[in-house]
């Protein structure tokens, strides 16, 4: 996201630092003692090929933690909560590995992401505030290339 832009309400970034040595690095990516923090759902990873778009959808209940664990993702947020001081603003952002953040996106707020890495997929890692529920989950599809949402995956 560029320097400057203003954050959908509720989305936060937290950098994360990483610690090599020797043997290798060491990454924290969430505690429970810090503000970002809500509860703990699960953890899971999702991949996408390259050029593969994985958009959109949004929760009614859970937030979203993600971290991009490999590759390069194009990720995109659209606000579309109707009360939200936001509404309607779109921010994007470039999660890789070399340049690592946590991103919080709150319940309500559609969200995705591109494979954009050309050697391979790309991988992220979500922490949910909820664990998913088989029989009903909360997951609420939308057509990618709505053109109501002012986001454009094919560039």
């Amino acid at each position: 996201m560029p320097p400057g832009d203003k954050l959908i309400h509720g989305v936060a970034v937290k950098t994360l630092k990483v610690i090599p040595d020797e043997r290798g690095r060491l990454m924290e990516i969430l505690r429970n003692d810090e503000p970002i923090f809500e509860r703990f759902g699960q953890v899971y990873v999702t991949t996408a090929r390259p050029e593969v778009v994985k958009a959109w959808h949004h929760h009614k209940l859970q937030a979203d933690h993600w971290v991009c664990l490999q590759g390069k993702a194009l990720v995109a947020l659209y606000d579309a909560r109707e009360k939200s001081p936001t509404r309607g603003q779109v921010n994007e952002f470039w999660m890789t590995p070399e340049e690592p953040f946590l991103l919080k996106i709150p319940a309500g707020v559609y969200h995705g992401f591109k494979g954009k890495d050309p050697q391979g997929e790309t991988m992220i890692m979500n922490v949910p505030t909820l664990p998913y529920r088989h029989a009903s989950p909360d997951e609420y599809r939308h057509d990618p290339y709505d053109p109501a949402i002012a986001f454009d995956w094919r560039r």
